[in-house]
């Protein structure tokens, strides 16, 4: 997204001395950090209202970066629009298919139409730089003052308990250890928590997953949780009973658990799943973040 996009907050909190670079695209953020242009990417990853962020799951697994940290970010989204606007003029909105999902009952009572855009910062923007009299954005405060609009709402989210988690993918994996708090940066230190990610991928069979998720819970290692994601070159595959004929799913699992892949019984875990697992990569261990803004 554009400067005022919920992403640079999160990237501010996770790094706060850094330079925000902002990329139009998820795909951007990856590439800049493999290009070395940038050191560190911050993408959203899951919404407490609107679930996973399916798109980053799979660009993942596309790219070789690593997961080293992991913030989790308040939304409070804002309704704005230009000086001299009053709600009453307003007849649409502009702001991106989350963020106006997260709004629906306040807008539906307000009666203004919903337009999507790609990020709630360049709603804010088109609407500023057009001189926009009839329509407003959904978007923050931060995006507000930099663009030059009024706040004539402020949470306007339906539901107060509104938080983005977000994932701190570096070019090489930090494992943190087993014994004393982990430093992500200079002015942010963790309690000890942490937590490994990992991607694997079954054979159809009774009881596999079940199976996989067992060696997890032979070592009391707690699973925060766990994501099914349809196989991208190989989505469906032929059943063993070539007497129906039948196709089925093929899937990848995401899971994440509370513990670090310095841990022995992490590792013991994951060599238990690599017996009957036919892929599987470890995408990072790191803090979790166990404040909250």
């Amino acid at each position: 997204g554009v400067r005022g996009a919920y992403s640079e907050a999160a990237a501010e909190k996770a790094y706060p001395n850094c330079e925000a670079v902002p990329c139009d695209q998820f795909d951007a953020a990856f590439e800049a950090v493999e290009k070395w242009i940038v050191d560190r990417a911050v993408l959203p990853i899951e919404n407490s209202l609107g679930g996973s962020i399916h798109r980053n799951y799979d660009l993942l697994l596309r790219h070789s970066l690593h997961i080293v940290g992991e913030v989790k970010l308040a939304v409070r989204h804002c309704l704005l629009a230009n000086h001299g606007c009053r709600v009453e003029d307003l007849q649409r909105v502009l702001s991106h298919p989350q963020a106006l999902a997260q709004c629906e009952n306040t807008l539906t009572k307000l009666g203004l139409s919903r337009e999507a855009t790609d990020d709630t910062a360049l709603a804010a923007k088109y609407v500023a730089f057009n001189k926009l009299k009839d329509t407003g954005a959904v978007a923050s405060s931060s995006a507000a003052k930099i663009y030059g609009l009024n706040i004539l709402a402020e949470d306007v989210q339906d539901d107060c308990d509104n938080v983005t988690r977000f994932l701190m993918l570096a070019r090489e994996p930090i494992i943190p250890g087993v014994e004393k708090p982990f430093k992500v940066s200079l002015s942010m230190t963790i309690p000890f928590v942490v937590k490994t990610s990992i991607v694997f991928s079954l054979e159809e069979g009774p009881g596999v997953l079940f199976k996989a998720l067992a060696v997890f819970a032979l070592r009391q290692i707690n699973l925060t949780k766990i994501e099914s994601r349809p196989l991208r070159n190989q989505p469906l595959r032929a059943s063993d009973d070539s007497n129906n004929g039948s196709k089925y799913f093929d899937y990848l699992f995401y899971v994440d658990f509370e513990a670090s892949m310095a841990e022995e019984r992490a590792q013991n875990a994951l060599r238990h799943l690599k017996e009957f697992a036919t892929f599987l990569r470890v995408l990072g261990s790191y803090p979790v973040d166990t404040t909250m803004l």
